[in-house]
């Protein structure tokens, strides 16, 4: 069992930064490739960015590149996700998951476990 908590988010204005946290339970954080989603009212949760097991790899989704930058500190079960140059279409419900099993980085829908979410909110 692996529990998810994320931290991090708030109101921001355009242009601007947040610094995305998820902290894991448990002693197999490393075994986990890990992501973030994001969801807004009436859509359906989307993908926004992975990184593999050891750090070394990571995906994102276009909308994102060059703006957002996942990271992962395995000494600390803790992944990170850095966002940069914020936009008003970036508001949403941030979500951290965890997947044991091996995926494509640049985009996945189901995981094994889920964080709460966390509330991102850019203002214009």
């Amino acid at each position: 069992q692996v529990q998810l908590v994320e931290s991090g988010g708030g109101l921001v204005q355009a242009g601007g930064s947040l610094r995305l946290s998820c902290a894991a339970s448990g002693r197999t954080f490393s075994a986990y490739v890990m992501g973030w989603f994001r969801q807004t009212p009436g859509k359906e949760r989307e993908f926004v960015a992975a990184i593999n097991r050891s750090g070394g790899s990571t995906g994102y989704v276009d909308f994102v590149k060059g703006r957002f930058t996942i990271s992962r500190d395995n000494a600390k079960n803790t992944v990170y996700l850095q966002m940069n140059s914020l936009k008003p279409e970036d508001t949403a419900v941030y979500y951290c998951a965890a997947r044991i099993s091996s995926v494509r980085l640049t985009g996945w829908s189901n995981a094994d476990y889920w964080g709460q979410g966390t509330q991102v909110t850019v203002s214009s």
